[in-house]
């Protein structure tokens, strides 16, 4: 709208021809001539962007089957535009309907379809939070899911993994995610293996916290 308004100022000043405007605009010339009679004959108001929206649409469902859809919906909310559009097909065969697609879009359009709420994906779950530069300089415990053995009872499985390598040190079933059962295996784990690192102190636990939750005030030795 302000760059509008300056192009009819400067049309008006006549400094300037009316090509050279245009080219200062960065318009054609089709364009300056457009908002110059619009300017004319309405004057500022002519000015405002207009609606692009076409005054006639062919293809346009026909208001009476819109209607009579919406209708319908309204006695029965739990049927879908496929089976109401066949039901108006068999009441009022000489209609032309609507595919199910557009009829959907009817019936959204009406706010007579319910959305559906969208569960958020978790993302990355980032940079690492130690620097892994070294082997056994820290390791990583993680759960990797779960799944229900024979005797219906859930097994979560415990991997504990060199940071720097990669490689798996171990791997254990556990009956519940308790922060008591993780400690006591990952322990267990700097027991086995009897690996220190460079400072003479056991090496330390990488705890991902996007599965584990906040584990401060732990007595783990080393969960960050």
């Amino acid at each position: 709208m302000r760059e509008r308004v300056g192009f009819i100022a400067a049309v008006e000043r006549n400094e300037l021809t009316f090509a050279e405007i245009c080219e200062r605009f960065e318009i054609s010339r089709k364009t300056g001539y457009k908002w110059r009679a619009r300017y004319a004959e309405s004057g500022p108001e002519g000015l405002v962007e207009r609606s692009r929206r076409p005054l006639h649409s062919p293809n346009a469902t026909p208001r009476r089957v819109a209607e009579a859809l919406e209708e319908l919906r309204r006695r029965h909310p739990s049927w879908g535009a496929g089976k109401l559009l066949t039901i108006l097909g068999n009441r009022h065969p000489a209609w032309q309907l609507p595919t199910r697609s557009t009829g959907c879009e009817v019936l959204k359009r009406a706010g007579l379809v319910r959305q559906r709420r969208r569960h958020s994906r978790p993302g990355h779950p980032g940079p690492p939070l130690s620097e892994m530069n070294a082997p056994n300089a820290v390791w990583s415990a993680d759960f990797k899911g779960q799944f229900k053995t024979r005797n219906g009872v859930y097994c979560y499985p415990l991997t504990v993994s060199d940071g720097f390598s990669r490689y798996l040190l171990g791997c254990q079933g556990l009956p519940r995610r308790a922060r008591s059962s993780r400690g006591q295996y990952s322990h267990g784990c700097l027991r086995s293996t009897g690996c220190r690192g460079s400072s003479g102190r056991t090496t330390g636990l990488r705890l991902r916290r996007r599965h584990w939750g906040d584990c401060r005030g732990c007595r783990c030795g080393g969960f960050v």
